[in-house]
């Protein structure tokens, strides 16, 4: 049976596999919003992760050896991998830019453009995070039927917005 959430173990973990590998990464999706608000506020199915394009295979074998295996290839757009200790990763590679700014396949073969200003850090767990800024999950979490734990998160990112960090 598959493990349908992930723990802020498996999220440390995941965190220290890309360290490892000396990829520029950023926590995004739910645990991304979590980590901006300052702690966990709800479960999470999946550890989502941005990171460098260029550093897909280093990914990819790294991910292996940690016994993930590939669920959804939809490369170069995104891969969902499984790992039975670890949960769900969904993978998603950036081409970054040489101005700042940085790009991501889409499914129609065309291209999402990133400014600079969704890429960042925040403190969370006691480490320095690198993670989609609220101004990038505020994008990232518009223009598609959003689902109740989408409006959970929105509302953390009003929070957010508002200065109430950590107190929704």
């Amino acid at each position: 049976m598959r493990r349908e959430s992930t723990t802020t173990a498996d999220l440390l973990e995941v965190i220290g596999l890309f360290d490892s590998i000396g990829c520029r990464y950023w926590l995004d999706g739910g645990w991304g919003v979590d980590a901006l608000f300052g702690r966990q506020t709800r479960e999470h199915r999946d550890v989502d992760i941005d990171f460098d394009a260029t550093c897909l295979e280093a990914v990819l074998r790294t991910l292996t050896e940690r016994d993930y295996a590939m669920d959804t290839d939809e490369l170069p757009v995104r891969a969902e991998l499984y790992s039975d200790e670890l949960g769900y990763l969904d993978a998603h590679p950036f081409e970054l830019l040489g101005d700042g700014t940085s790009r991501q396949a889409d499914p129609e073969g065309g291209w999402y453009e990133f400014v600079p200003d969704y890429f960042g850090f925040t403190e969370f767990l006691g480490r320095r995070v690198p993670c989609i800024s609220l101004l990038g999950q505020e994008a990232f979490h518009s223009g598609y039927e959003l689902r109740d734990k989408d409006r959970h998160d929105i509302e953390l990112l009003r929070a957010l917005r508002e200065g109430r960090r950590g107190m929704a």
